[in-house]
């Protein structure tokens, strides 16, 4: 099995359950590890042939950027059932950290992992 990864994708999106969440957008990162079989790209150096990881944070950054979900976990599932829709993917584990929820922590969050991995 292949992973196409994209790290600390940083989009600035309304997410939380305080008020002061609610007033103002904050940052979220997301870290994605995604199967997909690399092997015909390989062989044919054709980008249509790829899990373009461009198409995938662009599309994430317009997701979240104009989502108000009040919880981790549902923006999570959300983001995880777009990738998988949209690009074909089949198995994805999908890391969303919130750096400036708790002042003594570098960030929470959720880590998911959705589809059948395969070998």
């Amino acid at each position: 099995m292949d992973i196409v990864f994209i790290e600390a994708l940083k989009i600035d999106t309304l997410i939380g359950i305080h008020p002061w969440e609610r007033e103002q957008r904050q940052p979220v990162l997301l870290d994605l590890d995604m199967a997909w079989d690399n092997r015909p790209a390989a062989q044919s150096d054709d980008i249509a042939k790829t899990l373009n990881y461009q198409a995938v944070s662009e599309r994430l950054l317009e997701f979240v950027g104009a989502s108000e979900f009040l919880l981790v976990e549902t923006l999570a599932e959300q983001c995880a059932e777009l990738v998988m829709r949209e690009f074909g993917v089949s198995w994805l584990r999908l890391k969303l950290r919130k750096p400036q929820a708790i002042a003594e922590a570098a960030a929470v969050g959720v880590e998911i992992q959705r589809g059948r991995r395969p070998e």
